[in-house]
């Protein structure tokens, strides 16, 4: 039994040991506080005020130009929301486009911008060709197609012609506007490209295409 003596002890030991280590790591888990992990919520993890963004091509020129008094960036999505927003397409080979709306979400790594509230879009003249003004209560810009478009009710002013419809989709790298579903058309005898597309346009009223 003396023989014995030495050897329970030791496994006697080792037993509080292993025990003792348990109990210590248990205790240490249970005291220290550890954060669950972040839920994922369309809540802003960032803002600023009176901000301006700029995109660039990739030789380096400015594209594309987004203002507002108000942003705020929103982790979930990786999109930004906008107020008194106002975005600026200058192309070096397209007319400069301006839109403004009371509020705006840039998402898709900022290849989609739409724009709700008096969201207005303000094509500047080019060459020979009036301005051309788009108004609805949404417009979505594509900027790296240089694409605006609508589903809803627009007003379209081409220079002295009103297109008035449910739907429009203009393209201002090839200057082509289509206005869906019209309801109102007045076209301008002055304008001669318009007064072409009338002719065309009056075989479907449901689709009238111009080149502005």
């Amino acid at each position: 039994m003396k023989e014995r003596l030495p050897a329970l002890i030791a496994i006697a030991l080792l037993f509080v040991l292993v025990a003792g280590t348990w109990w210590a790591a248990d205790y240490t888990q249970r005291a220290v506080h550890i954060e669950p992990p972040r839920r994922i919520t369309h809540e802003p993890d960032a803002w600023s005020s009176n901000f301006v963004m700029v995109r660039a091509d990739a030789n380096g020129m400015a594209i594309n130009r987004m203002e507002g008094d108000y942003l705020r960036h929103f982790p979930d999505d990786d999109s930004y929301e906008v107020t008194q927003a106002r975005a600026i397409g200058q192309r070096a080979d397209s007319p400069i486009t301006v839109a403004t709306s009371n509020m705006a979400i840039m998402d898709r790594d900022g290849t989609r911008i739409t724009m709700r509230g008096n969201a207005h879009l303000h094509r500047q003249p080019y060459d020979d060709r009036p301005a051309l003004d788009v108004k609805s209560e949404e417009l979505i810009l594509l900027p790296d197609e240089d694409v605006a478009y609508t589903n809803l009710r627009a007003v379209v002013v081409n220079g002295k012609s009103t297109m008035v419809g449910t739907g429009m989709r203009y393209d201002n790298a090839n200057r082509i506007l289509k206005v869906f579903s019209s309801t109102d058309v007045r076209i301008s005898a002055e304008d001669s490209q318009a007064a072409r597309s009338k002719n065309q346009g009056s075989q479907d009223n449901n689709h009238e295409s111009t080149t502005p």
